[in-house]
């Protein structure tokens, strides 16, 4: 491939699709892989090269940033999310260049992003740039089937200011900690109204609305009431709701709660990463169709169309950018969890579907997609 890199924009954070960013920029990039001259229309594999935090990792089998691999399964953080789909789409590649050089009649990009887990801003600002294609691919690990839809998420900090001292007087201070904890329970309240009515592109997905306590933060010494505590949350929310819409009803919840300290003192909320809207493709969507064909004939059956109550960089190709785009990849196990892995054997299935997709991506006239 004719490889380049792409620098994101310092100010991408401004851009009204964009995610609350992370870190600087300086010095991260894209990285984009070019196959094919011909003027067939496009087709786009977009990945991400990030990873979620390896935490704790002694209770890991194996150090989680050394590729450990028992029979079937490579370990590892990254193994199935999502450096497995790297491989199987490469190993598509690959394997038509070997044997059916001819079959990459156009424009073959691949694309690998940053900040797929926290923000998009990655894959948005590669599609500002122009990095575009009639129909993009993320080899995400689906477990060889098809992820068509996703909710809506939004990371948010909760932060609680209580009156700090010393442990001996905590009976007359007001430990956030406690108050966090009652936060919490105004959130499942939330968290249970939101699973009551599930919107159609949900269906079949038991619980797809989740609100995460993906962290507390809150004092430094063990015998001081500490004065602030923060809850890090990832909200799940139906696509119906924007990002503002989310927060108010956070807030609500939170108003709601019958506690005299919190009604003078109200929380602050503060978006911390993923400003997500759900998303869904059509499952008789043309693009669906020939991923399913492809499969079919690899492997003798269709796969199946899902949904999932997460989110990837697919909304922002539906619904932004008005391109048809899908996940399929790799059988992976304990993502973002210890002992992540990915099963080998199922990155060359699913390279088999690919390649089988490609050729006849390129070998369809061109009103056909």
């Amino acid at each position: 491939m004719e490889v380049e890199q792409l620098p994101i924009a310092a100010a991408i954070g401004d851009d009204p699709l964009a995610g609350m960013p992370q870190t600087s920029y300086g010095g991260r990039a894209n990285v984009i892989g070019r196959l094919g001259a011909g003027h067939a229309p496009p087709l786009l594999f977009n990945g991400h090269i990030d990873v979620v935090p390896a935490s704790q990792p002694d209770l890991w089998t194996s150090p989680p940033f050394e590729p450990r691999r028992d029979g079937d399964r490579l370990y590892g953080r990254g193994a199935g999310d999502m450096k497995g789909g790297f491989a199987m789409a490469t190993l598509a590649v690959d394997a038509l260049l070997a044997v059916e050089p001819d079959a990459i009649g156009g424009p073959l990009t691949f694309l690998s992003v940053i900040e797929e887990e926290c923000t998009g801003n990655g894959t948005l600002a590669a599609a500002r740039a122009g990095v575009l294609a009639d129909a993009v691919i993320l080899p995400e690990p689906t477990d060889l089937q098809m992820l068509i839809a996703g909710v809506g998420i939004l990371w948010l900090d909760v932060v609680m200011d209580g009156k700090s001292a010393h442990a001996e007087s905590a009976d007359r201070a007001v430990n956030p900690v406690d108050l966090a904890l009652k936060v919490v329970d105004a959130l499942r309240g939330l968290e249970g109204e939101m699973n009551t009515e599930i919107e159609p592109s949900m269906q079949g997905v038991g619980h797809p609305y989740n609100i995460n306590i993906g962290g507390i933060e809150a004092g430094d010494w063990h015998s001081s009431v500490p004065a602030q505590a923060t809850l890090r949350l990832r909200i799940g929310h139906p696509t119906a709701w924007s990002t503002d819409h989310a927060m108010s009803k956070v807030r609500a919840a939170i108003d709601a709660i019958n506690d005299p300290w919190l009604r003078d003192h109200p929380p602050g909320l503060r978006q911390a990463g993923f400003r997500a809207k759900g998303y869904s493709l059509p499952a008789d969507d043309p693009l669906a169709k020939r991923m399913s064909d492809a499969h079919q004939a690899a492997h003798g059956q269709p796969p199946a169309a899902v949904a999932m109550g997460s989110t990837t960089d697919a909304r922002l190709y539906i619904n932004d950018f008005d391109v048809p785009t899908l996940c399929y990849g790799p059988v992976a196990h304990d993502i973002h969890g210890v002992d992540e892995s990915v099963e080998l054997s199922s990155i060359v299935a699913g390279a088999r579907t690919l390649a089988r997709f490609i050729a006849d991506w390129f070998a369809q006239p061109e009103d056909a997609r």
